[in-house]
C-alpha cells in the first residue's frame, strides 16, 4: 500500500464557518515501518511517544522520546506537558513520524499535535511492535526489544 506520507496541514481554515476545522484520529497518515525508514533516511524526525522506560529498553535508530502517557497509581493518563515539551525540540514545520509500541497512542498523540499546529505529522503503523517484527531493529532477538503493551484495555 503506497501511502503520501506528507501532509499537507491538517487543520485547515473553513472558509462558510470562519472557524478552523479539529483534526481526529481518521484524519491521520498511517505510514507503514518500511516508508518510515525511506523517511528517516531523508530527514524526517522520529518522535517516540512511549513511556521511559519503554524507550531505554529499545528505540529506532536517532529517535527522540517525549512519552504521551505515563502509568501512575490512578491508571492511566495524559502527559500535560506533552506538546511545551515537543515544542521546545521541534519546530511546528519540522516533518514528523510518531511512533508508540502498535500505534493507539501515537495516533492520539498526532491529534493533539495537528491541532496545535504542527503541520507535517505522521504516526508509524503498528508501533515500535512492527519496526521490531520486520527485521528493522537489527538481529537482536525481539523478545529482548519489545515490551508488552501497558497501555491496551
Amino acid at each position: 500500500m503506497k501511502v503520501n506520507a506528507c501532509r499537507v496541514k491538517c487543520q485547515y481554515f473553513n472558509k462558510s464557518t470562519n472557524m478552523h476545522s479539529t483534526t481526529s484520529a481518521e484524519d491521520v497518515v498511517n505510514v507503514d515501518v518500511y516508508s518510515v525508514k525511506g523517511l528517516l533516511s531523508v530527514g524526517h524526525r522520529y518522535l517516540d511517544v512511549r513511556t521511559p522506560e519503554e524507550f531505554n529498553k529499545s528505540h529506532v535508530d536517532g529517535a527522540f522520546n517525549v512519552p504521551y502517557m505515563f502509568i501512575t497509581q490512578e491508571g492511566r493518563v495524559e502527559n500535560p506537558d506533552f506538546l511545551s515539551q515537543v515544542s521546545a525540540i521541534c519546530k511546528k514545520d519540522d516533518h514528523l513520524v510518531v511512533g508508540c509500541n502498535s500505534g493507539g497512542r501515537a495516533r492520539r498523540a498526532c491529534v493533539n499535535l495537528l491541532n496545535a499546529g504542527f503541520e507535517h505529522v505522521n504516526s508509524m503503523e503498528g508501533g515500535y511492535s512492527k519496526w521490531v517484527d520486520s527485521g528493522l531493529a537489527g538481529d537482536k532477538p525481539a523478545e529482548t526489544l519489545k515490551t508488552a503493551c501497558k497501555f491496551r484495555p
